[in-house]
């Protein structure tokens, strides 16, 4: 009955706006540290489209990475699950449209139609030169383990890409799959960047592979970077 109350549309949205708000407002309140920030300004000077990768738990700090005035007008690949709807819904409310399927839109959003839908409408947004960030352990993980949906997202657009290592002290930590950080008021924050060639159209099925654990090996490694910054 909660789980209900709580997954209603009246009430998603009001929680939506709440915590946008409350990442408004503590994300600009936080001291910021960057490491590798060369090479995302060498992807927003250069323009084009651009895949941006982080994990799913640090979803709540990904704001900070992207300078709406500088960098590709983003979009955010939300799932559409019930939770998906609230991130969804948050995210937009920072800047950060949503694609879940349908390249028709409603508002801020993009309506759902599915997984194959919302793999064309990335390849068409980045194609005009847009930018992406995606989760690429989400929607339920596990946590920190890449799908195979980013290097086919590269091969199929051939555009760059950039992971982001995320990390925020003292935060709060959620007991939930993705074990999600929730930055504090007048925390400290940490970014660290890398940036990966690409995916070419021609490469092969066991290159696709090799490329899915070479950069879920890249994007712990920046994620446990951002961590040991705050140390």
């Amino acid at each position: 009955m909660i789980k209900r109350l709580f997954r209603a549309p009246p009430v998603q949205g009001a929680l939506a706006w709440a915590f946008a708000a409350y990442l408004r407002v503590t994300l600009a309140s936080m001291r910021w540290t960057q490491d590798g920030l060369e090479r995302a300004e060498a992807v927003w000077d250069a323009g084009g489209g651009v895949l941006v990768c982080f994990w799913h738990g640090r979803i709540a700090l990904s704001p900070a990475c992207w300078p709406l005035e500088r960098a590709q007008e983003p979009r955010a690949l939300i799932s559409l699950s019930p939770d998906g709807q609230f991130i969804a819904g948050a995210v937009a409310k920072l800047g950060f449209p949503a694609i879940r399927g349908s390249s028709s839109k409603r508002g801020d959003q993009i309506r759902a139609k599915g997984g194959a839908g919302a793999f064309r409408d990335v390849l068409r947004w980045v194609a005009a030169g847009g930018g992406v960030a995606i989760t690429p352990d989400g929607p339920r993980g596990p946590a920190e383990e890449m799908g195979q949906g980013v290097p086919l997202l590269a091969k199929a657009s051939g555009v760059r890409v950039l992971l982001v290592g995320l990390a925020a002290r003292p935060c709060l930590r959620l007991k939930s799959w993705d074990k999600a950080l929730i930055p504090l008021p007048f925390s400290r924050g940490a970014i660290a960047w890398c940036e990966v060639v690409g995916a070419a159209r021609t490469t092969t099925s066991s290159e696709l592979e090799q490329l899915n654990a070479d950069w879920q090996a890249s994007l712990r490694r920046v994620t446990r970077r951002a961590e040991a910054m705050l140390e």
